[in-house]
């Protein structure tokens, strides 16, 4: 067996937490959950499954709690899988990992997959961008760069490098927890995007190197050309963008809700949440965060 432990994050995952467990002990040694006092029976499944459960208190931050899992969970192995509960790896990437893993290079210290989507039960493969994500890293040589969103594990040191594989982000949980979700997202995702112009959100302070490094950095650009186009008509053209120029519409009823959904109902909310936070400051970054923090309970 490989020489990893699974880092999983967990609140009230009990759909998931099995589908998870199971798929991750084919590749790996150990299995931590970093639980923030679920209610559930998440907890009690993933202990009778053999993981190790650990609590700590969520801090609305995914990065802060998974950089707590790092510095606090006992590992004894030399890499890290960062596993969400509702994602798995394919078979393939469960066969590459075992195969390739034991002879890489010791320069190595991070590798790149692909995480593919399923929505409403079909895997969307037409009109997405690739989501490509460094999930699998030397222990003591990557961290998680703590952002509002779009959070990258970034290594210290050493290079990372992409295989074919892939894993998937399949949460079935229904459609309305979905939107409730995404409807909290949004906030955040706002927030990110007014730092673009507002720069009101403090620098990490820790250095950023490496290949993966470099691809979060050309995302950062990526959003920072959306946040520079007009608001509200910037999400009617990735929709289509993706609806049609990337074939989206080939994917079916579930490929056009994907779309519409992910695509453009929750990129308008993020904009609607922009331009009610800049009306109600008048552009004042300080105000901004007042009303950030009393209307969203959010303290930047």
């Amino acid at each position: 067996m490989p020489d990893i432990s699974i880092i999983i994050l967990t609140y009230n995952e009990e759909l998931h937490i099995e589908r998870c467990i199971r798929n991750a002990q084919k590749f790996s040694k150990e299995i931590f959950l970093v639980d923030s006092f679920s209610t559930d029976k998440t907890v009690e499944i993933a202990k009778r499954l053999g993981a190790k459960v650990f609590q700590n208190k969520w801090e609305n931050n995914y990065a802060k709690q998974l950089n707590w899992g790092l510095e606090n969970l006992p590992i004894h192995t030399e890499w890290v899988f960062r596993l969400d509960a509702d994602e798995y790896l394919s078979d393939e990437l469960i066969e590459e990992i075992n195969r390739r893993l034991p002879i890489i290079s010791d320069n190595v210290s991070g590798i790149v997959f692909e995480r593919k989507m399923v929505f409403l039960g079909r895997m969307i493969n037409k009109g997405n961008v690739k989501w490509n994500m460094l999930r699998l890293f030397r222990y003591k040589k990557g961290f998680c760069e703590e952002r509002w969103m779009d959070e990258h594990i970034v290594l210290t040191e050493g290079e990372s490098i992409m295989w074919s594989g892939y894993f998937v982000d399949d949460n079935i949980n229904p459609l309305g927890w979905w939107i409730q979700k995404h409807n909290g997202y949004s906030i955040r995702e706002a927030i990110d995007i007014l730092n673009l112009e507002y720069h009101f959100l403090p620098e990490s302070d820790k250095q950023i190197t490496g290949e993966m490094s470099k691809d979060a950095d050309e995302k950062r650009k990526k959003k920072q050309r959306y946040a520079n186009m007009p608001l509200f008509w910037r999400c009617f053209y990735f929709f289509v963008y993706r609806y049609v120029f990337k074939l989206g519409f080939t994917e079916g009823k579930e490929g056009f809700l994907w779309h519409f959904l992910q695509g453009w109902w929750y990129r308008t909310l993020v904009d609607a949440k922009i331009f009610e936070i800049k009306k109600a400051s008048n552009g004042d970054a300080a105000k901004m965060k007042e009303y950030i923090k009393k209307n969203y309970q959010i303290n930047i």
